[in-house]
């Protein structure tokens, strides 16, 4: 049994072990106390670089372990965080439609909650999650560590964030894709009026322009039709400029 140590002699021991503990002013706060800023709390008991890194480690492992439980749930996950680190910056996405392996390369552009938004100087195209197979870095496009997706918050815009946070959110795109994931129905009914070629996991095609998207289904407008498709089949959209459909239409007129 250990002897019991009353207060007042464990306040006098450690008033001596304090007495004797050498003080070393840390860097960070040496610099706030000249900029007169004041005093600031350590995130951890390590330095800072430290803490990056642990932090890094730490949210990996949260992924892979939130991941474990469910396969289906861990691709998504998964294809999620990818794209985030990559926004705004050139990937390839290795997809299925019916039996033909879809490649796309381009920027990311949006990620959803469902579906990857990938653009180019042509062209911009969405694929779910679900179609995916595989994602990664175009051989030969440096791996940058900076995501590029940086958005300066200056005083004005941060009065408006405060006080009208949905006004102010939904109106520029970079802020709605920084807090926001929509999901592929609201944002494909942003792309109204749109023409896309729609291709489904069957390997059906279809080429029109949207005229809304809502209850889980796309409806584009095809040249004397309209044509209602549902959402959960669709494997692969992209968007027709009008040479991309004179040339579809040239070739149909041919066969």
């Amino acid at each position: 049994m250990k002897p019991q140590v009353k207060r007042d002699e464990y306040i006098e021991k450690l008033l001596k072990m304090r007495e004797n503990e050498v003080h070393q002013m840390d860097a960070i706060n040496q610099r706030s106390l000249l900029k007169g800023e004041g005093l600031t709390s350590p995130t951890s008991a390590v330095s800072t670089e430290e803490t990056r890194i642990l932090m890094e480690y730490m949210d990996q492992k949260n992924l892979f372990n939130l991941g474990s439980t469910n396969e289906k749930r861990r691709k998504v996950l998964t294809l999620k965080k990818f794209f985030k680190k990559k926004r705004n910056q050139q990937v390839e996405v290795y997809s299925n439609s019916g039996n033909a392996v879809m490649y796309t390369e381009g920027k990311v552009a949006a990620i959803g909650r469902n579906f990857v938004m990938l653009s180019n100087l042509k062209d911009r195209f969405w694929i779910p999650y679900d179609a995916i197979q595989s994602a990664n870095i175009p051989f030969g496009i440096p791996n940058y560590s900076n995501t590029h997706q940086h958005y300066i918050y200056d005083n004005d815009l941060r009065t408006k964030l405060l006080q009208q946070f949905g006004e102010t959110v939904s109106r520029k795109e970079e802020l709605f894709q920084q807090f926001c994931e929509d999901s592929l129905e609201s944002n494909l009914h942003t792309w109204k009026g749109s023409r896309v070629e729609v291709k489904t996991a069957e390997g059906d095609e279809y080429t029109g322009k949207i005229l809304e998207a809502n209850d889980h289904k796309l409806h584009i407008k095809q040249s004397n039709r309209i044509k209602h498709i549902d959402l959960s089949t669709v494997s692969y959209i992209r968007t027709l400029r009008l040479l991309h459909l004179a040339k579809r239409l040239l070739k149909r007129s041919r066969e």
